[in-house]
């Protein structure tokens, strides 16, 4: 290995072993919904990441939601709000969720929630709880993303001093109404040749979750590189796609969500049919995927893979072999498949060659893809800052 590669993968080891890395999922559920069609005999995986979207699939009353993560901390934040859930009423479970800061947090959560945990995960938030007890930054600008959303945010009201245009746009009734103060106000003094310099770096990419492999993946797909990928993914965010519902932007430029604008778990009617009882149709599982399917008890029909096979798709091409025969010999005869990726396509996984009924099979062999509803569904994707979307199902 290179060193330069040596390092890369040193650093972002270090921010993704140590650290809660997602405070807030990154994938739109809306979107997610449309492309599963859950049922109530669905049993569902999904990699946990912050588990936003974990409770939004809940709300379709799926069998199961099985949250998987090896990272056990984001299994650690999926259990808080679970418990939050269960044992708190609904303002102060916004407070928390919503706003990011909970008068009183510690004492909530000794006296409310720490009993519902594990024992992994009390012992993580007897630590770090204090992350919800500061009015000065909430939780939103804490863990890895949130830090670099910290930064972001002090630039931008220090260095660019722009704050105002910011708050127009994330409140403007129209796109018409956003693409005027993106064009007038904010392109030209946001894209500055220190910004780009910070984002065309390693380390600030994997801040953000971006691997060596997947950053790799858009310098060699896009026109211009993963600098003009960002910027024509942010351009297209403020100045094409509605924002007056867009919670994934306005929480890392705010800190905080509103009533209006948030996940469908923070919205009060969701959150009493979550406390009723959906709640209990999710589980955490830390473990690799592979790891939670070859002991899973159950067939597994609608599986949600994010963007995490680019971590896997050069160096580590054997695990994803191996995790792909797991998935395949797990799932159902309906199974249904979704996956993100930095890049503009995913070759490496359909040439993945696997042990299938028996016979070595390429995984592309085994797929149906719905190609028309993915790109579709990839256009009015409200984060926009995946290079491209995949349904699949088990082929006929």
């Amino acid at each position: 290995m290179r060193l330069a590669d040596w390092f890369n993968v040193r650093m972002f080891n270090m921010v993704h072993g140590n650290n809660l890395v997602y405070n807030t999922c990154w994938e739109d559920p809306r979107l997610d919904r449309i492309a599963l069609g859950l049922g109530s005999d669905d049993n569902v995986m999904v990699i946990t990441s912050a588990g936003c979207n974990a409770l939004d699939y809940a709300l379709e009353a799926p069998k199961n939601v099985f949250a998987v993560d090896m990272n056990p901390r984001q299994n650690a934040l999926l259990e808080l709000k679970m418990a939050g859930i269960r044992h708190l009423e609904y303002e102060d479970f916004f407070d928390m969720f919503g706003r990011g800061r909970l008068k009183d947090a510690v004492d909530t959560y000794h006296q409310n929630l720490r009993k519902s945990l594990s024992t992994w995960s009390q012992q993580y938030w007897d630590r770090w709880i204090r992350f919800f007890d500061n009015r000065h930054r909430p939780f939103y600008y804490r863990g890895t993303s949130g830090t670099f959303a910290k930064v972001l945010n002090v630039y931008v009201d220090r260095v660019l001093r722009v704050r105002q245009w910011l708050d127009a746009i994330l409140d403007a009734a129209t796109v018409d109404e956003q693409r005027q103060i993106y064009n007038d106000h904010l392109r030209e003094r946001f894209w500055t040749r220190s910004l780009k310099f910070a984002m065309g770096r390693d380390a600030t990419l994997s801040m953000v979750g971006v691997p060596k492999a997947q950053r790799d993946q858009v310098d060699q797909d896009y026109d211009g590189g993963i600098v003009k990928f960002v910027q024509d993914c942010v351009e297209t965010v403020f100045a094409n796609l509605p924002l007056i519902d867009n919670y994934f932007w306005r929480v890392y430029l705010t800190g905080e969500y509103t009533y209006q604008c948030c996940p469908e778990y923070l919205k009060a009617d969701n959150f009493e049919r979550l406390k009723n009882g959906l709640v209990d149709r999710v589980s955490t599982h830390t473990n690799t995927v592979e790891g939670f399917l070859r002991g899973c008890p159950e067939r597994v029909s609608r599986f949600v893979l994010l963007d995490h096979m680019d971590w896997l798709s050069n160096r580590f091409y054997h695990l994803l072999e191996s995790e792909w025969e797991a998935i395949l010999n797990q799932a159902t005869d309906d199974a249904r498949f979704i996956w993100r990726s930095g890049g503009l396509q995913t070759d490496f996984v359909n040439q993945a060659c696997i042990q299938f009924d028996g016979r070595s099979r390429e995984v592309g062999e085994l797929l149906s893809f719905n190609r028309s509803l993915a790109d579709d569904l990839h256009s009015r994707d409200r984060v926009h800052t995946y290079g491209s979307f995949y349904i699949a199902n088990m082929a006929a």
